[in-house]
């Protein structure tokens, strides 16, 4: 893998990331790669998007905030733990019908804040708690079994991963087990950014419009107040975006050409630089595409995470 991002303390490069990163053309043919495009990754959370495209394929009855939730990996403020019970009682269930582990929010303040309060791990904290009760209320739409929602062959499921297979243009290289217990799909990284492009691409009333006006409207919900999906989408009006665990993001903009990242050993710290990097190669404009994470010495800025490309 190439060297997209290294860490400068004091003038000395003291650390360097690797990975991979491709763009899409709105037809879906790479336009340009640093490392091998075909390389196969599990998108994890990047995979949402395509998920809730085969979960409204079945039926499900989410539109605005609630669908931007199905795709989210939320903060567990108190507003998406809120959503989540909505989804969950449109089903006719309550949180003891979500298979998430149990977890704490996210947002590290919002983490605290329950700490302080005397609060405990719980399903609905877990950041995937969204997309599990979308997956409930698809189930009950279809009169399918709420138990084993998460059995890989369970016709929700199954839908999902017929969807993945179109939109990738083949099936999953892999199927494995995501950190929420759900399937996971892995693809080469070229067709994870072919993928977002296609949905973004899909016409009036479809479910891939659904899915995109969801997102753009209510960027807070598919991630939460102080992340940086939702402020690259307030930045870059019509933009999709979503980080996945693993140090994976894929990105589109409304003409479909489609981003696609991978750092490959995981760490947050380079990815909305590099991917911010690829945007701006792409002539995307906005001040947010060139903030670089600060390397701090004594509490003083002293360096920065810069990209190499």
């Amino acid at each position: 893998m190439e060297v997209l991002a290294e860490v400068v303390r004091s003038g000395l490069v003291e650390s360097r990331h690797r990975g991979v990163a491709v763009r899409v053309d709105p037809s879906g043919e790479v336009v340009w790669s640093l490392g091998d495009p075909g390389t196969v990754i599990f998108p994890r959370s990047a995979n949402k998007p395509i998920q809730a495209m085969g979960m409204l394929r079945a039926g499900l009855p989410l539109d605005g905030r609630l669908l931007a939730l199905a795709s989210a990996s939320h903060s567990g403020e108190p507003f998406h733990l809120d959503a989540v019970r909505e989804i969950l009682a449109l089903a006719g269930l309550d949180e003891s019908a979500l298979q998430t582990p149990p977890s704490y929010p996210l947002d590290p303040h919002v983490h605290a804040d329950l700490l302080r309060a005397g609060g405990v791990r719980a399903p609905i904290l877990m950041d995937c708690s969204g997309k599990h009760a979308a997956m409930l209320l698809a189930s009950v739409v279809n009169d399918w079994d709420v138990r084993s929602y998460l059995a890989p062959d369970h016709p929700v499921q199954q839908i999902i991963t017929e969807t993945f297979t179109e939109l990738t243009d083949g099936p999953p290289s892999t199927i494995g087990t995501d950190g929420c217990g759900a399937p996971l799909l892995a693809t080469p990284l070229q067709q994870l950014a072919r993928a977002i492009g296609r949905i973004v691409q899909e016409p009036a009333g479809s479910p891939g419009q659904r899915l995109r006006a969801a997102m753009i409207a209510h960027p807070e919900y598919v991630s939460g107040t102080g992340r940086a999906e939702r402020a690259l989408m307030e930045a870059v009006p019509g933009l999709v975006a979503k980080s996945g665990a693993e140090s994976v993001y894929v990105v589109a903009l409304p003409d479909g050409s489609a981003f696609a990242l991978k750092i490959e050993d995981g760490a947050e710290r380079p990815l909305y630089a590099v991917m911010g990097r690829m945007l701006e190669l792409a002539g995307v404009e906005a001040d947010l595409l060139r903030e670089r994470p600060v390397v701090l010495g004594g509490g003083r800025p002293v360096g920065e995470v810069r990209t190499t490309f």
